[in-house]
């Protein structure tokens, strides 16, 4: 019996590091995008998007580093609360960096250009992340893995983020409202920086 509960574990734990490879695969790929286009267009909310799709980069490496200690229980245990930690502290710098790069574009009425790559991937990404974020879940109750649980927590405020980033994206594209993508950027920073303070005390919101 306790041959088979720890083949159920491997296997699981061999499905959560492919969810992992797939994160870091795809917010590489799209982080790239985000800046790139974020730097163009003078798109504070963009170039925020792309570094969030980095931190999950960080967050899918912890993730990887987790799952590959998962048999033995002491050392999970520590494992939890280090890479909590780490989604946490990456949570509180993409806050930080967001929150003032959107102050200043909207003390100083820059504008942002249009960005039909940035919308674009903002479509994907609505798509695709709800998708990736109910399997982690699913592998995380399974486990019983609160990291695996913050970690599918990022994927699902990258789900919104993406929402928020269209919206600001559109409106400035379709209206002209420039100060869409500040304030865009500016509803992003308590959400982030919730789950960046919540991560930092070994918490998971699940």
């Amino acid at each position: 019996m306790q041959e088979g509960f720890i083949t159920e574990r491997q296997l699981l734990a061999r499905t959560g590091k492919r969810l992992e490879y797939f994160t870091i695969g795809w917010n590489t790929l799209e982080g790239i995008i985000a800046v790139i286009a974020g730097a163009l267009a003078g798109s504070i909310s963009l170039v925020g998007f792309g570094i969030d799709s980095f931190i999950e980069v960080t967050s899918g490496a912890a993730l990887l580093w987790r799952m590959s200690i998962d048999a033995n229980e002491q050392q999970r245990v520590s494992s939890e609360k280090t890479a909590l930690r780490i989604v946490g502290a990456c949570f509180v710098a993409l806050s930080i960096y967001i929150a003032y790069g959107a102050i200043a574009d909207l003390a100083a009425h820059r504008a942002p250009e249009r960005s039909i790559p940035g919308i674009i991937l903002a479509i994907a990404s609505l798509i695709a992340m709800p998708l990736l974020s109910r399997a982690k879940r699913r592998v995380g109750s399974s486990l019983n893995s609160r990291a695996m649980h913050a970690d599918a927590t990022q994927t699902e405020f990258c789900t919104y983020l993406s929402a928020i980033l269209l919206g600001g994206l559109l409106l400035n594209a379709a209206l002209g409202l420039w100060w869409s993508d500040p304030i865009a950027a500016l509803v992003m920073v308590p959400l982030i920086l919730h789950e960046g303070v919540e991560g930092l005390r070994a918490k998971a919101c699940c």
